[in-house]
């Protein structure tokens, strides 16, 4: 049996045999050594997306040789030898994508880093949509959560970004934005429904943030035209996984629609989107 710890392995890695069961499905496939519940994940994804209905939870569940019988994937597996793992879907269903409501919504920015200025596209337009979208968090009094990716080698939060007043700035040396930090503070915070997800890479850390988010039954809304990578396919068809994924694909003039709507007596008839 695969185990819930890390274990020696192989040096270098090296990919491990797994069989991936859905429904009456069972399909062979490989995944890298030390591959974790994300990875899984997207496997499960890459080989059923167009048969899994994800409007529904879903618990992955690890195939135990002691029990002779599936067990919930333990916290903090990763695959260190052959076993074979199934996708459960769960009598409860997630609610339907809705409004957004600043009682119950958290704004995530993720790496808007000087070190990507050169190699992401479209950077200075993204960083001018983040600022409004930032703008927006503070009038409305909206949580914010900023993370930087390996800070000491790719610098900080670029200086156009005003982080005044967010509840948690801190580094990261994984993908996702969902750290055990940010899962403090999000608990900490009466009520959240909904994260508005920003930033880049949207093939990576975008993708996998939203991953993530979704599998902890949060609605994610990624702001199309404040997100981008350094390349344009990748953020083409991270946009549509993340579609796939149940999340909504919003642009910025329909997030401050929102906004707009929520306090029309902060914003000024003349302010200009």
């Amino acid at each position: 049996m695969a185990a819930a710890e890390p274990a020696a392995g192989p040096a270098g890695g090296g990919s491990v045999p797994v069989l991936f069961c859905f429904s009456v499905f069972a399909r062979p496939s490989s995944v890298p050594h030390g591959a974790g519940y994300e990875l899984l994940i997207q496997k499960f994804l890459s080989l059923y997306g167009d048969q899994i209905d994800m409007h529904r939870k879903f618990v992955v569940q690890l195939f135990a040789e002691e029990w002779s019988q599936y067990i919930d994937l333990p916290k903090g597996f990763l695959v260190n030898e052959r076993c074979k793992v199934r996708l459960v879907p769960l009598q409860i269903q997630i609610a339907t994508l809705g409004n957004l409501t600043p009682s119950s919504t958290v704004f995530f920015c993720c790496d808007m880093q000087e070190r990507f200025r050169p190699a992401i596209k479209y950077f200075g337009d993204i960083i001018s949509v983040g600022q409004r979208l930032l703008q927006g968090a503070r009038l409305l009094g909206i949580p914010v959560i900023v993370t930087e990716q390996y800070p000491k080698g790719l610098g900080s939060t670029v200086q156009e970004i005003d982080l005044t007043g967010a509840k948690l700035v801190l580094p990261k040396t994984k993908f996702s934005m969902v750290l055990p930090e940010v899962e403090a503070a999000l608990a900490e915070i009466p009520g959240v429904r909904s994260i508005v997800l920003f930033g880049v890479e949207t093939h990576v850390c975008i993708q996998q943030t939203a991953l993530e988010l979704i599998g902890r039954g949060l609605e994610v809304h990624i702001v199309a035209d404040a997100t981008s990578s350094r390349s344009m396919m990748d953020r083409m068809f991270a946009l549509e996984k993340s579609r796939m994924q149940v999340c909504v694909e919003q642009r910025r003039r329909m997030e401050f629609k929102s906004k707009y709507q929520w306090c029309r007596a902060v914003f000024s008839d003349g302010m200009q989107y």
